[in-house]
């Protein structure tokens, strides 16, 4: 079963071909015998979870507990550790919170719970989930099921790495710069950053913060589904997808309809050039070849408009705002060091790095001059998607790479030959979270030493169902997820 769909398992749990508890044992067993090397899943819960299948078995034999029967009921899966789950340390990678147990589930895991899931455990981040890799003092380095000597990506790591290696059909994790998006690329998964404020986001909080502080949502911040197959994804956004109890009662959510059913209908946009940093070359050309693929089948495809908002004024935007957010985040004392690290910039350094280094300390003044250039952006992004139905580009302008846990300052990732900050593998997360659109990512073949390609689906806002229907006629017509060799293990 290490493979199978959720879809797969629901057929196989209601014609009693296994139980919920063979499904879970199954995959513990999994866990036990491959997570020595990959360090995926960091928390385990598999006493609670051997329960939590045995009462879904009980509901089986009964029929059920409701009709219809609940969605994930008996199917195992795991969170991303930035989750709270009662009775479990919620520590984000930050050393000396092991403490710091949750006292109530997160609002999305108690929804997946509701749902049936059957939680095995959390897995792996970055400390503060502010990276692009799974490492941090508590849990260590996550590995990539491809090739260990590489990154899972991040912070949403540890749940593709999951994945990827056939752990469990089902993980749930968040995105602010590609948390979601880039792990999906780096291990060859599907993952959905939903459009923002639709999955709530009470319970995923740094540890320390009270539960009021909380409830309202964050900006830029999702949380969304990852799994090996669009079909999965889409099951587990209507699960979690509504608003908090203290906004339902004014208010419910109905995504609209898909805008088309036939992959011909759809009006495509393709990216693959940013003005900030090249993609790979064969990154470019594996959404090339998906072009031309396209248009063979009817679809209509463009690869420019006049109609894009400026790329780099994205990525700046975006920057701005997100390095804002993180300066939100610091204690005092780092916030002051990091005042003195402005001041002392030579005056007139307007390079990307400098400007993400000044944005950490933002005022308020200029923070609303970023906002109002992002609803200007918003509104050229409406404009667009009444021309167009979805946006393809990459994820990472690399396939996955080398681990490297020196300080961020330090680390340079080569492509094609040529060194680039590693701050720059923000630029492609910017155009879907700046404006807080839905964005799908899909894995689209694989690159030097067979590791895997993702691809990015971004659509209009709300409208996160016309991104997963695309995506499940990308797959169903050009193939999705193809488990690792796992020479390793």
């Amino acid at each position: 079963m290490s493979y199978q769909s959720v879809s797969d398992m629901n057929a196989a749990l209601r014609s009693r071909r296994v139980s919920a508890l063979e499904l879970a044992d199954q995959a513990i067993a999994r866990i036990e015998a491959l997570d020595d090397r990959l360090n995926a899943v960091v928390v385990r819960d598999f006493d609670r979870a051997r329960q939590a299948a045995r009462a879904a078995d009980a509901a089986l034999a009964r029929g059920g507990v409701s009709d219809p029967m609940p969605p994930l009921l008996g199917i195992p899966m795991t969170v991303k550790e930035s989750f709270n789950l009662a009775g479990l340390p919620t520590t984000w990678g930050l050393p000396g919170t092991e403490g710091n147990v949750a006292a109530h589930d997160a609002v999305a895991v108690g929804r997946l719970k509701a749902a049936g899931a059957v939680i095995l455990g959390k897995t792996n981040v970055p400390v503060m989930l502010t990276d692009w890799q799974s490492f941090n003092p508590i849990h260590g380095a996550t590995a990539n099921p491809w090739d260990l000597a590489r990154s899972p990506g991040g912070s949403s790591g540890g749940g593709a790495a999951a994945l990827a290696a056939g752990y469990v059909p089902l993980e749930f994790g968040t995105d602010m710069g590609g948390s979601l998006r880039v792990p999906a690329h780096c291990c060859g998964v599907f993952a959905h950053k939903p459009t923002h404020g639709i999955v709530p986001m009470r319970g995923m909080a740094p540890p320390g913060t009270r539960e009021a502080e909380i409830a309202a949502e964050v900006d830029f911040a999702v949380a969304g589904p990852m799994a090996r197959c669009c079909a999965d994804l889409a099951l587990a956004l209507d699960v979690t997808a509504g608003p908090d109890q203290h906004l339902a009662k004014g208010y419910s959510l109905a995504l609209p309809e898909p805008r088309h059913a036939r992959l011909r209908d759809f009006r495509v946009l393709v990216l693959d050039t940013h003005p900030l940093v090249a993609a790979s070359d064969e990154i470019r050309a594996a959404i090339a070849n998906l072009a031309e693929a396209l248009a063979k089948a009817g679809c209509t495809v463009a690869r420019e408009t006049p109609l894009l908002p400026d790329l780099r004024r994205v990525a700046e935007t975006y920057g701005r705002m997100l390095m804002a957010f993180v300066g939100g985040t610091m204690t005092e004392a780092e916030y002051a060091a990091q005042r003195r690290r402005v001041e002392a910039l030579p005056e007139g350094t307007g390079d990307f790095d400098a400007e993400g280094e000044r944005a950490l300390v933002l005022s308020h003044r200029d923070w609303l001059q970023a906002h109002w250039q992002r609803v200007a952006i918003a509104n050229q992004w409406q404009a667009l998607f009444r021309a167009w139905d979805v946006v393809l580009c990459p994820i990472l302008p690399t396939t996955a790479f080398p681990h490297d846990h020196r300080p961020m300052e330090a680390r340079e990732i080569v492509i094609d030959g040529k060194l680039v900050p590693y701050s720059r593998l923000s630029v492609w997360a910017g155009p879907a979270t700046l404006t807080g659109q839905p964005a799908t990512a899909m894995p689209i073949g694989s690159g030097a030493g067979g590791l895997p390609i993702g691809m990015q689906i971004i659509g209009p806002h709300l409208e996160d169902r016309t991104t997963l229907a695309f995506a499940a006629l990308m797959e169903r017509e050009y193939g999705g997820f193809v488990p690792p060799p796992l020479a390793w293990a």
